[in-house]
């Protein structure tokens, strides 16, 4: 993936934390959440909005090998939470596909 295409799928995921109105939360590194919680699952994309603009300035660093791995972990919570299926996570990271 190139800069410019993690920069895009970065914008594809904040506007749909904005679409479905979650707010930006910083979970502890040493934090539990519970999966059979619905307050958790919600914590947990919240964490994920949070963690875009830390994406945004990993690429402006250079340091893709972070922003790619962040990036996958956003894309498994966003997966696991029912808003994507695996199909259209995969086609957001290709490139010259309509998303």
């Amino acid at each position: 993936m190139t800069k410019e295409k993690v920069l895009e799928v970065v914008a594809i995921y904040r506007e749909q934390f904005e679409k479905i109105e979650t707010c930006e939360i910083d979970f502890s590194y040493n934090e539990h959440i519970d999966p059979d919680e619905p307050e958790d699952d919600a914590g947990a994309l919240r964490h994920c909005y949070g963690m875009l603009d830390s994406i945004e300035q990993f690429v402006r660093e250079g340091r893709m090998e972070k922003a790619f791995r962040w990036l996958g972990f956003i894309q498994g919570c966003l997966w696991m939470s029912g808003l994507y299926t695996l199909d259209e996570l995969k086609n957001h990271n290709r490139q010259n596909l309509a998303v």
